[in-house]
């Protein structure tokens, strides 16, 4: 099989000779072998499991999203990925991740409180000048 995983604005992964894909639903795990039927499934954070002969078992963490099989075609396509071969150092890289986005959003928050407040300012003086 052929997979891609696409971000909002880039190609996170494409590979070629995809022997089989694992991944996870609302509905549980799910596996993804080169004769299966074509599908479509709602993904949820979680691990998306890749094997290929060249480089072994693969694992992707990745956000919520969605998943189409179309002949040997597979396109997965989420808001972030992680990819890694060992499940640990994944899940303390995901960790990071997820602790440091926290904080831009934060920082991203209070800079539009910021904003708001000075706009509201400013349209007050307007009106009341």
């Amino acid at each position: 099989m052929n997979l891609k995983v696409l971000l909002p604005f880039k190609i996170f992964a494409d590979k070629t000779g995809v022997s089989r894909i694992v991944a996870e639903t609302r509905e549980g795990s799910f596996g993804l072998l080169p004769h299966r039927l074509d599908c479509v499934a709602a993904l949820v954070p979680g691990i998306l499991i890749y094997e290929m002969a060249s480089e072994g078992e693969v694992f992707v963490a990745v956000d919520e999203g969605v998943l189409i099989k179309t002949g040997k075609d597979v396109f997965v396509s989420v808001r972030h990925a992680r990819a890694g071969t060992d499940l640990l150092q994944l899940r303390g890289a995901v960790v990071q991740d997820f602790l440091s986005r926290d904080q831009e959003e934060q920082d991203a928050r209070q800079v539009m409180a910021k904003l708001e407040a000075g706009f509201l300012r400013r349209l007050t003086r307007v009106r009341n000048g």
